[in-house]
């Protein structure tokens, strides 16, 4: 029996002085009927909570922790990077070198700009996308996350879903109305919303595999269909590649799919899980951020040197011969297995992935295309596997609108190991 004593205490102390106790809000478990666990280790693909007890990690930082926790090489360059220094303001050597890495590795980047995390990179984004086109607004797809500035908390998924927030508070009703929400994989949608709006629209911003609503694909010709009627009406199409970039391939669902974007918004798996965002794309566009144009954006801590060196070890090591085959084939293999057990004890699920990503959708027995099907998963039910699973030593994320992310540090017997608490879970719920 797990006793969470310190971590009941941590959460009743932080719930004093932090709003819900917790500083994202997914992570208070509210949805999963569970109170938080805290951490304090990891390593490989296992966490260590204050009250000792170990489980297995699949939610990897929320997908950056591609390596896993405190991988030897990616500690030892931060750890020199410290030595000279963590923060300067002043331009550093290794913000170029990984600026040049990206470029090389994303096939649609020329030039890049580093930020501080996937929000500010979505944000610079559409700023960038509506002074290029001198437009207003932007089309954005129902359950896809983009962050949480004003624009983008119309429909989005992730944390806003779990909560079940339609939108938030605080968001001015203009700038609402220069969002447009329509549903992910429906063409005609995006026709109707063009034909009729299309000279005003600045961008479409989309997750090309949506993470935010647990793992949707899209239809083999959907990404396609808005590459061409984007390039055809002079509208940006912006591919936000934080869960996806460097994970489905060295250069993202971009290079899986080959599809190329117009802008790319890239998160914290380029800093090795340290704070760090980037966005880039064509050399005209970007050519129009200050100093160079007249769009401004500007950040102190934008390519600091402990993210640059993370990230820099974290892109040399996934650059490596074989590293996404042999992620791919153990989410296949847990995948597949996990399929398996939950048709033996009659658990109604559909499980959907790509690359080393997967989620299981309760309740289910198709295909989920959008969020308004993924919306209607068992979430009762994920709570209570979610509970199980961890008295089982498996931490999953709290929301049934979330990935599960296989790691390099989740070798065959680890896999095993998931796949045996799997069952037992599944047995204890059948």
């Amino acid at each position: 029996m797990q006793r969470n004593l310190l971590s009941k205490h941590f959460f009743d102390r932080a719930k004093k002085v932090i709003p819900g106790g917790v500083n994202s809000p997914v992570r208070a478990c509210k949805s999963v009927g569970a109170d938080p666990i805290f951490v304090e280790s990891g390593s490989g693909c296992w966490v260590w909570d204050v009250d000792g007890n170990s489980y297995m990690d699949f939610v990897c930082s929320w997908g950056p922790l591609i390596l896993g926790h405190c991988h030897p090489e990616v500690v030892a360059a931060v750890k020199k990077a410290a030595e000279t220094g963590s923060s300067f303001g002043i331009p550093t050597w290794s913000e170029v070198k990984l600026a040049e890495m990206i470029v090389d590795m994303v096939p649609s980047i020329e030039k890049v700009r580093l930020v501080n995390s996937g929000t500010e990179a979505t944000m610079s984004a559409v700023r960038l996308a509506r002074g290029f086109t001198n437009r207003k607004k932007i089309v954005k797809f129902n359950g896809c996350y983009h962050g949480h500035a004003d624009s983008f908390l119309v429909k989005a998924g992730s944390g806003v879903a779990t909560l079940g927030i339609p939108g938030s508070p605080g968001v001015p009703e203009e700038i609402v109305q220069n969002t447009i929400a329509i549903p992910f994989n429906d063409k005609d949608a995006v026709k109707n919303v063009l034909d009729k709006e299309g000279d005003q629209v600045a961008c479409i911003i989309v997750e090309p595999v949506p993470a935010n609503m647990g793992v949707v694909l899209p239809d083999e010709d959907f990404l396609p269909f808005l590459r061409q009627i984007t390039q055809e009406r002079g509208i940006v199409l912006i591919f936000d590649e934080v869960i996806t970039g460097f994970r489905l391939a060295p250069g993202g669902a971009q290079e899986y799919f080959d599809i190329m974007p117009d802008l790319t918004c890239l998160g914290k798996i380029i800093g090795g899980g340290l704070p760090v965002g980037a966005y880039g794309g064509k050399a005209e566009i970007m050519d129009q951020i200050a100093p160079d144009g007249p769009v401004y954006q500007a950040g102190t801590l934008s390519g600091n040197p402990l993210a640059m060196a993370a990230g820099i070890k974290t892109l040399e090591i996934l650059s490596r011969p074989g590293i996404y085959e042999l992620l791919e084939n153990r989410m296949d293999y847990l995948a597949g297995e996990l399929k398996t057990i939950s048709q033996k004890y009659g658990i109604k699920c559909t499980i959907q992935k790509i690359a080393s990503m997967m989620t299981c959708f309760f309740g289910q027995d198709g295909p989920i295309r959008n969020f308004e099907q993924a919306s209607q998963s068992d979430t009762e039910f994920y709570g209570k596997y979610f509970r199980q699973m961890l008295r089982n030593g498996v931490y999953l994320a709290p929301s049934q609108f979330e990935a599960a992310f296989v790691s390099l540090a989740h070798n065959w017997d680890d896999l095993d190991f998931a796949i045996e608490a799997t069952e037992s879970s599944f047995k204890v719920l059948a």
